[in-house]
C-alpha cells in the first residue's frame, strides 16, 4: 500500500457526463471511506458544476478563466491547497470539455514538473452518444446532420484519440442494438482501447470503470499529432456563456426543479428555432440550502432533471452555463429573454449578478511534452 494520493482524471466532449460520473466515483470513495476532492475547470466563473459537488459535500477546488493546460499554476494550486485542507487519498479532476491533448499538457507535466508525488490513474474519456453516433458515422452523414462543423469534431475525436480507456456512458438510455454499433465504431476506427459499457444516472459498469482506473501503467500511451490552428477553430465555433442570477418572487414560492426544467426547456425551444447546436447547457437553481439542476446534452435530446429537489423558494439562486454554436452575443440575447419569460411567469423580481459570454481563445498550453 502507498500512502500517495491518486490522481483520476475524466475526460470527454462538452456534455459526455463527466460531472455526474466524477460525483459517482467520489461517492464511492467516500463509501469505503477514503477522502475524496475534486478539481473543476471551465473558461470562466460561475460553474454549475462546481457547485453541483459542492452540495454533494466534497471539497472542490475551481480553475477558472482558461483550462488546466493554460492554467497548469492554478491547478497545481489547487491541487496543493486541497491537499493541505482535506488531505484527499483521492482527488478527481474534470477538465473543460471542449479541450484536448490534456496528456501532453496535463498528465505528463504532473509527473515531470509537479513537485508533489501523485499516482496518475490511466485518463479515461466518455463518449457522448447523441453526437458520437453522429460524428462516429459521419461518412454516411451530411456536415449539417452530424450537428458541428469538421473543426469541432476535430476535438471530439483527437479526445478518444489520446484516451487509455473509452467509456460508453449514457448505456440506461440506449437499446442494445445503439450501444453494440457504438462500440463496433469505436473498436473500428480507436483499436487497442479498452471500452466500459458504463451508466453514470445508475452506477452500471463502476466495477469495470474502477477496474481500468486502479491499471498501473505509463501515462500517455497515445501521443497526439494536433493542428492547433484547428483545434482554437474547433473551440471558437461555440459560445460560452455562464451567468449567476436572483429570482425574488412576489408573495408565493416556486419548486427549485420546475424552475430550473422550465428555464433550460424554454432555451432547448429558442435554440432550436435558431437552428443552433448545442454542445451543452445547464441551470441549478438553489434556495434554503437547497438545489436542483436541468440539463440538455444536445439540440435533438430531451431536457432532462440531473439533480431533483422538491423544495419550493421565494428568493432563487439561479445558474446557468450554456455551449451552443452561435454567436456569443446573441446567445446572452436568447438567454435574457428565457429569463424574462421565466420570471414573467413567476411574476419574480430578477438581480442579474453576472454575466458572460465570449468565444474561448486559443489553447496556449504551459507545458506540452509530447514524448512518452
Amino acid at each position: 500500500m502507498t500512502d500517495l494520493p491518486r490522481f483520476v482524471m475524466v475526460g470527454g466532449f462538452l456534455g459526455a457526463g463527466k460531472t455526474t460520473t466524477i460525483a459517482r466515483l467520489a461517492e464511492h470513495f467516500r463509501n469505503l471511506g477514503q477522502r475524496v476532492a475534486i478539481v473543476t475547470n471551465d473558461q470562466t466563473s460561475d460553474l454549475v458544476d462546481t457547485k453541483s459537488l459542492e452540495a454533494l459535500g466534497f471539497p472542490v477546488g475551481e480553475v477558472a478563466g482558461a483550462c488546466f493546460c493554460c492554467n497548469f499554476k492554478e491547478l497545481t494550486e489547487t491541487i496543493d491547497r486541497l491537499a493541505s485542507d482535506a488531505r484527499p487519498e483521492v482527488i478527481l479532476a474534470e477538465p473543460v470539455g471542449s479541450c484536448t491533448d490534456l496528456v501532453a499538457t496535463v498528465m505528463r507535466p504532473l509527473e515531470r514538473v509537479y513537485g508533489r508525488p501523485m499516482l496518475l490513474s490511466p485518463y479515461g474519456v466518455i463518449l457522448k452518444p447523441s453526437h458520437g453516433m453522429r460524428i462516429l458515422e459521419s461518412e454516411t452523414r451530411a456536415v449539417q446532420a452530424r450537428g458541428f462543423s469538421e473543426d469541432a469534431e476535430y476535438i471530439f475525436r483527437k479526445q478518444l484519440e489520446e484516451a487509455d480507456f473509452v467509456i460508453l456512458n449514457r448505456i440506461d438510455q440506449l437499446t442494445g442494438v445503439q450501444v453494440d454499433r457504438l462500440e463496433t465504431l469505436l473498436e473500428e476506427q480507436y483499436p487497442q482501447r479498452p471500452i466500459v459499457r458504463f451508466s453514470a444516472k445508475l452506477g452500471t459498469g463502476l466495477a469495470e470503470l474502477l477496474e481500468q482506473f486502479s491499471i498501473e501503467k505509463p501515462r500517455g500511451r497515445q501521443s497526439l499529432e494536433l493542428d492547433y490552428d484547428r483545434y482554437a477553430a474547433g473551440e471558437a465555433e461555440l459560445g460560452w456563456l455562464n451567468a449567476r442570477l436572483r429570482l425574488v418572487l412576489d408573495g408565493r414560492r416556486s419548486s427549485l426543479e420546475q424552475t430550473a426544467y422550465q428555464l433550460v426547456e424554454s432555451l432547448r425551444r429558442m435554440l432550436l428555432e435558431e437552428q443552433a447546436e448545442t454542445a451543452h447547457l445547464k441551470a441549478v437553481a438553489a434556495g434554503d440550502g437547497q438545489s436542483a439542476v436541468a440539463n440538455l446534452v444536445s439540440s435533438q435530446s430531451p431536457t432532462e432533471i440531473s439533480r431533483q429537489s422538491p423544495h419550493e423558494s421565494m428568493t432563487i439562486e439561479v445558474v446557468v452555463n450554456a455551449r451552443v454554436a452561435i454567436a456569443p452575443d446573441r446567445l446572452e440575447q436568447i438567454v435574457r429573454e428565457a429569463v424574462d419569460g421565466l420570471a414573467s411567469n413567476l411574476n419574480a423580481e430578477i438581480d442579474w449578478v453576472a454575466l458572460q459570454a465570449f468565444r474561448p481563445g486559443r489553447p496556449v498550453p504551459v507545458h506540452r511534452m509530447a514524448n512518452a
